[in-house]
């Protein structure tokens, strides 16, 4: 895991809960956990590239990629094989250097190609079987979090990260 240059990620069953929140109003609310967008921001602090793929289109989605400075978002993706194939060659960088996290049987062709496949613990079974890592937690509910965690405990000390992190973003702040 200490050569991972890319967390590429589902996002509904992943960094949500799966569920969908359709208002009488039409529109889609989606729920994110603050633990995962920490996650991701110590991924991208240490120089790990982000990027979503999604099936679906949504705003809160766009949103929520904007507060956490993710700079690859595709959604409304039919053939997120093809999108992950862009990333990398923009990134130059090499499919094994890649975790890849989702949920379910959609999320299967990117989980066998890259290096290091990852999954909520509430993916499906067919998905639990093809990944290296499975977290602990639910998509939704602090996964993301938990496999950035495992992923960069193979290179880091994490009190040294969190303290730089913390150092950096109190200097930042002044």
């Amino acid at each position: 895991m200490k050569n991972i240059k890319l967390i590429a990620l589902d996002v509904d069953g992943v960094l949500t809960d799966g569920k969908l929140y359709i208002g009488s109003n039409g529109v889609e609310y989606k729920t994110f956990h603050t633990h995962d967008g920490m996650g991701i921001s110590l991924a991208q602090y240490v120089g790990i590239e982000i990027a979503l793929i999604t099936g679906r289109k949504s705003p809160a989605v766009e949103k929520r990629a904007a507060e956490l400075k993710i700079k690859h978002v595709y959604q409304g993706v039919n053939n997120k094989t093809e999108v992950l194939y862009q990333i990398v060659s923009a990134l130059n960088i090499d499919l094994n250097q890649v975790c890849y996290i989702g949920d379910d049987i959609n999320d299967l062709p990117l989980l066998n190609i890259v290096g290091y496949p990852a999954c909520p613990h509430n993916a499906v079974s067919q998905v639990k079987e093809q990944a290296h890592i499975v977290s602990a937690h639910k998509g939704g509910e602090g996964a993301v979090r938990d496999i950035i965690d495992q992923i960069l405990s193979a290179t880091y000390d994490h009190q040294s990260l969190f303290e730089d992190y913390l150092n950096m973003k109190i200097t930042i702040n002044q």
